[in-house]
Parts: C-alpha cells; structure tokens; sequence
C-alpha cells in the first residue's frame, strides 16, 4: 500500500532537515504538485471572470512560504 503524499512529504522534510541532501530533490516536486492540486481546488471556485491563474496562485504561496528576507536574490 502506497503512503500518503502528506506522511512522504513530512519523512522527506524530516530526512532532509536531517542532513539527507537528496531528500530535497524529491521533496520538491512532491510540494509542487500538492500546491497545483490545492490552487485549482480553489480557482474552481472563483467567480468566471477573475484574472488570477492557478500558476500565479503556486508562486504566490510559495514566496509567502519562504522567508524572502533569508534569499540570496542576487545573480539568478
């Protein structure tokens, strides 16, 4: 039986906090696709005429969920 995305989610976090480089890797994608399934829930919702995207959504949240003070935005 396969895990849930949630519990997959939460070992890789506890590996990669742990020093397990690669966990991050997979980690990544997993939290990708969770805020894509999460942001076209709630766009569904929303009236026929907004203007907000779903990919819009994802950076937003995102950002909101990094500590931008800590990112080194120079260069890239």
């Amino acid at each position: 039986m396969r895990e849930e995305p949630h519990g997959e989610i939460t070992e890789l976090l506890l590996a990669w906090s742990g020093g397990e480089a690669s966990a991050l890797d997979k980690l990544i994608p997993m939290v990708y696709a969770e805020l894509r399934r999460l942001a076209h829930r709630y766009m569904r919702d929303q009236p026929l005429d907004h203007t907000l995207e779903t990919s819009a959504l994802i950076n937003e949240a995102y950002l909101r969920l990094i500590d931008s003070s800590r990112v080194p935005w120079q260069d890239r």
